[in-house]
């Protein structure tokens, strides 16, 4: 059975157990979110790791995009990719390798993935063959090979159909189609007048999710690459099909998620999160960013927290995060670090808005840390540790209890002092009162 299955069969799953665990739920609380669909548990059967969850009421969740292009095939500099984002807190790894050996670079990266995995099969195809030369048999078997190997979650744009596409042609952008797998099935479709493979057999990419237990993340590949093509009807119209496709994905027992725009201006990230909420039945929403505005390459690490925050706090369950080499370089070690943090950060302020459990109480110890001025516990509390610690031992006050900011003018010193003095002061006046 998958997870789906099993919870409506009020069976509670160690993956449901674990999740609960690390999310301070009762299970049969996660199995009730899981029933409905409103949770999901990426966690193929073939693949080992403790159980992350997605969904209503859980930490908002962080993925971080690895992969190898044709341009650039390095097995050894994915995997060290990997281990960075996990190290600095990703629950969720993608492999958007393309070029050539990438069952290889798969197994490589699953072997020494401790959370979930998600990829994007029409990467594959398109790399092994001409996209001109799609056939329904030879996606299904790219899927199927996927599956096997142990992926958790694949992104497959199904409601890329012909007349989604006839929809946002007859509705002028700026930036046209933006995601790779939206522009090669969209391609396909208008050169051969077919229908999208995905959209058309459905049901058999269903029946194969379900075997091998991957969650279904139903690609958004007429998403904006704009915030001037933000909430049109290219992207609306995709919308309804993906709530139709989430109703029939669950019916035969698969989980689904829901992924959403990458570039929104903030006027319309919360309609966006509630509209695909309403949409799609509860789904969790996977949103890239969103991005806020469009001009600040090399630092859209920064206009994707603004806007991750912002979807967070909205609703939205999942981050993919947004590097400062987004739309001008395969990014490296350094940017993966850079990227998970600064969407943790924004996935960490939805979540104090949400009302997340977890949430409130490390935040609240961070701060009375910092009230203490206890250090150690400020660099255990911290995203980033070893940055917090390196900043302060760099500094001229390494050792002392303040930093070289208000040093001797500390305020939380003064407070304290304060604050000691009252109490001194309260404590001799009650002894003095007592003896009189």
């Amino acid at each position: 059975m998958t997870q789906i299955e099993a919870a409506r069969k009020n069976i509670i799953t160690r993956q449901m157990t674990e999740v609960a665990e690390d999310e301070g739920f009762s299970p049969e609380e996660i199995r009730a979110l899981v029933a409905t669909g409103e949770v999901v548990i990426p966690h193929n059967l073939h693949h080992d790791f403790r159980a992350i969850g997605i969904g209503k009421g859980l930490r908002t969740k962080v993925n971080a995009n690895i992969g190898a292009s044709n341009f650039h095939q390095l097995i050894e500099e994915e995997v060290e990719k990997l281990y960075t984002a996990v190290r600095y807190g990703a629950d969720s790894v993608m492999d958007l390798s393309t070029g050539t050996d990438l069952d290889k670079i798969r197994a490589e990266i699953l072997s020494r993935c401790s959370v979930i995995l998600g990829t994007v099969p029409i990467y594959q195809l398109g790399s092994e063959r001409s996209i001109m030369e799609m056939e329904a048999e030879y996606f299904l078997d790219v899927i199927e090979r996927q599956a096997r190997q142990g992926v958790d979650y694949m992104t497959l744009h199904c409601g890329v159909t012909r007349e989604s596409v006839k929809r946002l042609r007859g509705h002028q952008r700026i930036e046209g189609i933006v995601s790779r797998g939206g522009a090669m099935l969209a391609g396909w479709i208008e050169r051969t007048g077919n229908e999208n493979p995905l959209y058309e057999h459905f049901d058999e990419v269903c029946a194969i999710l379900r075997e091998h237990d991957v969650t279904i993340s139903i690609g958004d590949g007429l998403r904006p690459g704009a915030t001037g093509d933000a909430t049109d009807r290219g992207q609306i119209g995709e919308l309804l099909v993906m709530g139709e496709l989430t109703d029939r994905a669950r019916a035969m027992g698969v989980q689904v998620m829901i992924e959403g725009p990458g570039h929104v201006p903030l006027d319309q990230i919360e309609a966006n999160v509630k509209l695909e909420k309403r949409v799609c039945g509860g789904a969790p929403f996977y949103v890239l960013g969103p991005l806020t505005c469009d001009v600040a390459p090399g630092y859209d690490h920064i206009t994707g927290a603004i806007g991750g925050a912002i979807a967070s706090a909205a609703g939205t369950d999942f981050l993919c995060y947004v590097t400062p080499a987004e739309h001008l370089r395969l990014p490296d070690i350094d940017d993966v670090r850079e990227g998970v943090i600064a969407t943790r950060i924004a996935a960490h302020s939805g979540d104090l808005v949400k009302g997340v459990r977890a949430a409130k109480v490390w935040n609240d110890q961070m701060s009375r840390y910092r009230k203490a001025l206890n250090w150690e516990g400020m660099y255990a509390m911290a995203m980033d540790p070893d940055k917090a610690r390196r900043y302060k031992e760099e500094s001229e006050a390494a050792g002392s209890n303040v930093c070289t900011m208000c040093g001797s003018l500390c305020s939380i010193n003064i407070d304290n002092a304060a604050i000691k003095f009252t109490k001194r002061k309260s404590i001799a006046e009650a002894e003095a009162h007592a003896a009189g």
